[in-house]
């Protein structure tokens, strides 16, 4: 019975798995086929693949937008933690007078459409002649991401027992040494999960860089919807660019997989 229970267990997840991961893989397949094969319907698996629509997109300049793409998320991720985790780290190791108000105000941030501020920081990035550059793009996002740095290495730091930090106070370490030696460490599991989602955050983020940029610093998203003209929608070029637009996070995940379950699973429900 046990067994019996666990073999319909596993069945159901790999069922959910492949409903979950059916879209990306239709996308894939798109992304070899014609035009005309890719809108026919019913839709058929049998086609005859092609690479025209990466070529095409190859020849539109897609490296200029994947460059943007990692110039802007890679830089933006790494302010977003030298930011985020120093307060985190304050925030759930020392007790700091209204410290849950300054919680909830990094939260509320995240609760603010973005649609609502956009007028202001557009109007502010024009004054300051910051628009369609890459630099824009990486303030928001950084200020975007801080949050969530915030509020997840400071779970991961509420794991860490305080006498911990009072032993290497003891020995003679001071704040920084300890902080850098002995904490960080201990939390390289969150660290890399927290940076991959602010990455991909970063990498996926469209408003704003359909916004505030044009051609120079445009990212991957706004290449995208390129293909998206008063003609109609390329959908075979569209499922290429997203195949392109998703193997860099694809990648990441598979590699950091192991430290990103572990570090999702260790302390992110805490409070």
């Amino acid at each position: 019975m046990k067994k019996a229970l666990s073999f319909i267990l596993t069945l159901f997840t790999y069922a959910l798995a492949l409903l979950f991961f059916f879209p990306i893989l239709w996308m894939i397949i798109t992304g070899f086929k014609l035009e005309g094969d890719a809108v026919k319907m019913p839709p058929s698996l049998i086609f005859t693949p092609t690479l025209e629509n990466y070529q095409q997109i190859w020849d539109s300049g897609v490296v200029l937008y994947l460059k943007n793409s990692a110039m802007i998320s890679l830089t933006s991720t790494l302010l977003a933690l030298i930011l985020g985790v120093p307060a985190a780290y304050a925030l759930a190791m020392f007790k700091m007078k209204k410290g849950d108000d300054i919680l909830f105000w990094f939260i509320s941030t995240k609760m603010l459409p973005a649609v609502g501020v956009i007028v202001p920081v557009y109007l502010v990035f024009k004054y300051l002649n910051l628009l369609d550059t890459p630099i824009s793009l990486i303030i928001l996002y950084t200020a975007m991401n801080v949050p969530l740095v915030v509020w997840m290495m400071r779970s991961f730091f509420k794991d860490i027992p305080y006498e911990l930090i009072e032993a290497y106070q003891v020995d003679g370490a001071t704040g920084w040494q300890g902080f850098f030696k002995v904490t960080l460490p201990l939390v390289r599991p969150g660290i890399i999960s927290t940076s991959l989602l602010c990455l991909v955050f970063a990498w996926n983020e469209f408003f704003f860089g359909v916004t505030l940029t044009y051609t120079h610093a445009a990212t991957m998203p706004i290449f995208m919807a390129s293909f998206m003209t008063q003609e109609g929608l390329f959908w075979a070029k569209m499922s290429a660019v997203a195949t392109l637009a998703i193997l860099p996070a694809l990648i990441l995940g598979w590699f950091t997989q192991k430290q990103l379950v572990r570090g999702l699973t260790m302390g992110a429900v805490k409070g």
